[in-house]
């Protein structure tokens, strides 16, 4: 299979994923440009926040037609985030990669439980408590600085476990947290990754912008209740193949 093909199809999953599930993109681009389409691990790691700020960009201004963004949230969790994580990607070279891979598997194996346990909320939103989306969106910069990843797959379940806020405007808002990570994670990388190949990640990007689209439709088809699972099931088949990636 052709290099551009497999970016084309590949990008479209991570679409798909994002817009659907308002997270999950970084964690399946960068396997994808490693091991499909031969990107170094830096270089991965750089063009993946690229795809997935453009991705979520643009399932974000779809959401936001639909009035689900929770502007206010989302905002205070970038922001809360944001020294946090320029803390953790300081740590985060001195950390051995089997750890850091053992560790990433574990958060989202425990992301993924919290979300099988608590169903989303159906009647009134849930007033937002700043003190508590403040401290939830510290935690989560902490984490997506130490891991490199921007940072939907935690968003999520913290959005609806923690401040209550439903699915659908869960994954919505988390749209937004990822936005802000990974345009402020692209600019303090900027000149560490020479020479991307762009005539893949343009492919790729805009393939996922597409697949956004559709995520997006799918989301409104489907129950908060079936989002959810399936949202936890994508997290533990990451975090189980995480954890084989760590051990071997």
């Amino acid at each position: 299979m052709s290099t551009l093909v497999l970016a084309l199809v590949s990008g479209a999953v991570i679409g798909l994923a994002l817009g659907a599930l308002g997270g999950g993109g970084s964690v399946l681009a960068v396997p994808a440009l490693i091991y499909l389409l031969g990107f170094t691990p830096v270089a991965a790691t750089t063009a993946s926040l690229a795809v997935v700020a453009v991705t979520s960009a643009v399932a974000l201004v779809a959401h936001a037609r639909d009035g689900h963004v929770r502007w206010r949230t989302g905002l205070l969790f970038a922001a809360a985030g944001l020294g946090p994580a320029v803390l953790g990607g300081a740590l985060a070279p001195r950390i051995p990669g089997a750890v850091l891979t053992a560790c990433f598997a574990l958060v989202a194996a425990a992301a993924a439980a919290r979300m099988l346990r608590t169903a989303p909320r159906a009647g009134a939103v849930v007033p937002v408590r700043p003190g508590r989306a403040a401290a939830a969106g510290a935690g989560l910069g902490a984490v997506t600085g130490v891991l490199g990843v921007g940072g939907g797959f935690l968003a999520v379940p913290a959005l609806v476990g923690v401040l209550g806020v439903r699915m659908r405007s869960a994954v919505a808002t988390s749209l937004l947290v990822i936005t802000v990570n990974s345009v402020a994670a692209l600019a303090t990388r900027a000149g560490t990754a020479p020479g991307l190949d762009w005539t893949v990640i343009a492919p790729f990007a805009g393939a996922a912008v597409l697949g956004a689209w559709d995520g997006k439709r799918l989301a409104a088809r489907i129950s908060g209740p079936a989002l959810q699972r399936t949202f936890a099931l994508v997290l533990l088949s990451v975090a189980a193949s995480m954890l084989v990636d760590a051990a071997s």
